[in-house]
């Protein structure tokens, strides 16, 4: 995720690299092991910091983290997604090609970085807790990315807003069953068929 190049060097002082450690050491460990699997004392000690500091930053303790942790992430993911479907080819090319992407980052971790998102969303199902409402924000600002891309690509409006949650729902579903079954080709044939969906409504 990009760093906000506008924050002061003084809230840096303050702590800020410390927080910021705390947040990518739980978007991390939520990816490959889940939200329950997490303690707040493993993400202590592989952020480097202390139990006391965690609280500092996050009074809420375990489940402010994941907030912030979950929010992190989908941020990152949302530029991830701009950055693939911005590609040359058209938005069709530009789906499978993130697809094939994300195919090729889950093999490279040993089948272990799926999506915290979906990760702690499962796990927390039928829960009215912060964390549902942020993985719910999440899943709809990656469909407004998509949605947009298509926008762009001349989509009319109804088009592009359930083609966006065909693409995001058929990727999330994707990267859980590559998980299970230790192959590229889930999200790999998702691709090409979503590349096709896109296709089929004339886009370049």
């Amino acid at each position: 995720m990009a760093q906000n190049s506008s924050a002061p060097d003084a809230a840096r002082a303050t702590g800020g690299g410390t927080r910021d450690r705390i947040v990518t050491v739980s978007a991390r460990l939520i990816q490959r092991q889940g939200y329950v699997g997490t303690g707040i004392k493993q993400i202590a000690k592989e952020a480097g910091a202390t139990l006391g500091s965690v609280y500092h930053f996050f009074p809420g303790g375990k489940e402010a983290v994941a907030v912030a942790a979950i929010s992190y992430s989908a941020e990152e993911f949302a530029r991830l997604l701009r950055e693939g479907l911005a590609g040359e080819g058209g938005p069709a090319a530009a789906v499978e090609h993130c697809a094939a992407e994300l195919a090729v980052a889950l093999r490279e971790s040993g089948w272990t970085d799926g999506c915290p998102v979906t990760a702690a969303a499962l796990e927390t199902l039928g829960t009215d807790s912060e964390i549902q409402r942020v993985c719910a924000r999440a899943l709809r600002d990656w469909e407004r990315v998509v949605e947009e891309r298509l926008l762009g690509a001349g989509f009319g409006a109804d088009d592009a807003r359930e083609v966006a949650t065909v693409v995001i729902s058929t990727l999330e579903g994707a990267e859980v069953t590559a998980q299970v079954t230790r192959s590229e080709e889930p999200l790999r044939a998702a691709g090409r068929q979503l590349g096709r969906l896109v296709g089929t409504y004339g886009s370049p």
